[in-house]
């Protein structure tokens, strides 16, 4: 139950943007249709209007462009608020909507706008209860342009209630969840750091110090037999590139993830920047072909989520089977790592056996 709840959470966390666009979308879709039932034209025109605009910003979310969803989200709740209360009054409680974005301008405003940027977040705040104290002004006391039902009234109060406090309570969650998890993963990885000096502090996996003695030992022993694969992640400096450090680190830890899972009992080791290297002991050389075939595989058709973008990623990987002619460990690993590069020369994403 706890790991399920630690996917979803993290599904959330990195998919929150294009998961607002489509709640925004169907909040309007709602919207239309009481508004349409009730014959407020004016309002069900502008609900048709909202909804064209989320799907636009939903397809904004898939490319990438978090800032323009964010201005398009606080100018279309900021406007739609004026033109309700304006046309249904102020008792069927629009304005709650203000109140519904005050979370999500703070927590996306957080990721987009970086030190003194910050004001920006402050200034927006102070518009949303400046849009609310005119709309208390002007329209408290107002006869609104069209008079609705008390149950289209009830209604519209009730549910932009109710969009309020889902928004205050998914926003609080998911930046609790966020820094919880963060503080955890921080105090994890400083534990590991200070027991384990063999271990790499961003993907978990051995460093070459916690790697080598291993390799040295059974090459001195003979007590197994034993495959090596070295992988590289392809086109890595591009991923960097385009989508930043930060990008290309949470790409790293997942193909070590996926890694990890598929050869649970192996010594993995990251062997420097984006080349992995996989001790299969006593693994038949064939065996070892065909999991590393399944590896790239899965590898190419499970990309990483980051921050609402898919980022794919491929992987060479060279192979190699130990014989007693390998006197030292970096030997064996050179082997591994030519046929590994000979990929890289003819069209990557390849397993280079020969």
């Amino acid at each position: 139950m706890k790991e399920r709840f630690e996917k979803i959470m993290h599904f959330l966390v990195h998919n929150s943007a294009m998961f607002t666009v489509a709640i925004m979308g169907m909040v309007h879709a709602v919207l239309l249709l009481v508004t349409f039932l009730a014959d407020v034209a004016p309002l069900a025109n502008f609900n048709v209007l909202s909804v064209v605009v989320y799907i636009f910003c939903f397809v904004l979310c898939k490319t990438g462009h978090i800032l323009p969803v964010y201005i398009s989200i606080y100018l279309e709740v900021s406007t739609y608020a004026i033109i309700s209360v304006y046309n249904v009054g102020w008792k069927c409680g629009s304005f709650f909507f203000l109140f519904s974005i005050v979370p999500i301008v703070i927590y996306f405003g957080s990721v987009l706008f970086k030190n003194t940027k910050r004001w920006i977040i402050v200034i927006l705040l102070v518009l949303i209860f400046a849009n609310f104290m005119s709309l208390y002004i002007a329209f408290y006391n107002t006869e609104p342009k069209y008079i609705v039902s008390d149950l289209v009234r009830t209604t519209l109060y009730v549910f932009s209630t109710f969009s309020m406090f889902l928004s205050v309570v998914f926003y609080n969650a998911i930046y609790i969840y966020s820094s919880e998890h963060e503080k955890t993963s921080l105090e994890e990885k400083n534990v590991r750091l200070s027991a384990d000096a063999h271990a790499d502090t961003l993907t978990g996996l051995l460093n070459r110090r916690g790697f080598l003695p291993t390799l040295s030992e059974m090459m001195l022993t003979r007590s197994h037999h034993f495959c090596i694969a070295f992988f590289d992640i392809d086109n890595f400096k591009r991923i960097n590139d385009s989508y930043g450090h930060d990008c290309g680190d949470e790409v790293l830890r997942h193909i070590s993830n996926i890694v990890k899972k598929e050869m649970q009992g192996c010594e993995i080791c990251r062997w420097g920047g984006e080349e992995i290297i996989i001790l299969m002991r006593d693994y038949d050389f064939e065996v070892a072909k065909q999991k590393m075939e399944y590896i790239r595989k899965t590898i190419e058709t499970t990309p990483t989520i980051f921050y609402n973008k898919l980022i794919s990623a491929t992987v060479t990987i060279g192979l190699e089977e130990y014989s007693e002619k390998y006197k030292e460990p970096e030997e064996i690993i050179k082997v591994a790592d030519e046929r590994m590069y000979y990929g890289k020369q003819h069209g990557k994403n390849i397993v280079i056996f020969e």
